[in-house]
């Protein structure tokens, strides 16, 4: 399970004495931690006759979950590192790329952009899309199949071409 080779990371991280991989690895347990307390929430609010012990294994993050989360954080980086670079911050930004590398061992394999075409243009004849009104129905079929593996700028950037072409 993805979330038992974090810890495990953690603990090698810690024994190395590795900053970054230590700081980074602590705050990535700490959003699972968050969003598997939110989830857990959320089934007690449907389920509140559960027992402590079916509560504790359906609120567990499943990898997939966690992969989602992995994208997320990366993604924040991503973002940070561009604003800090436009703020002359190149210090911070080189600490958000060095928490990249560590996030980007948990990172799901991305997709190819030939890939990400060829799915959208079956999500496209799916709906029957046929021009841009038609991208919230679109992004709805094909997002659920490509979550954390494609950037969804790069996602909706691919279908305007695609749809702008028909």
């Amino acid at each position: 399970m993805l979330k038992e080779e974090i810890k495990d990371d953690l603990t090698k991280a810690v024994k190395s004495k590795d900053e970054v991989a230590c700081v980074t690895l602590r705050m990535f347990l700490a959003v699972i931690l968050s969003k598997e307390k939110e989830k857990r929430y959320n089934i007690f609010k449907e389920k509140p006759e559960l027992s402590e012990k079916e509560l504790n294994d359906k609120s567990s993050l499943t990898d997939e979950e966690i992969a989602g989360a992995v994208s997320s954080e990366f993604k924040k980086r991503k973002e940070a590192i561009s604003e800090y670079e436009k703020g002359g911050r190149n210090d911070l930004a080189d600490k958000e790329r060095a928490e990249i590398k560590v996030l980007e061992k948990y990172m799901p394999e991305q997709l190819s952009k030939e890939e990400i075409k060829r799915l959208a243009k079956e999500a496209i004849d799916k709906v029957g899309a046929e021009d841009m009104k038609d991208m919230g129905k679109v992004m709805a079929e094909l997002m659920p199949k490509i979550k954390g593996k494609a950037d969804g700028r790069e996602v909706n950037q691919i279908i305007k071409e695609l749809i702008c072409k028909n």
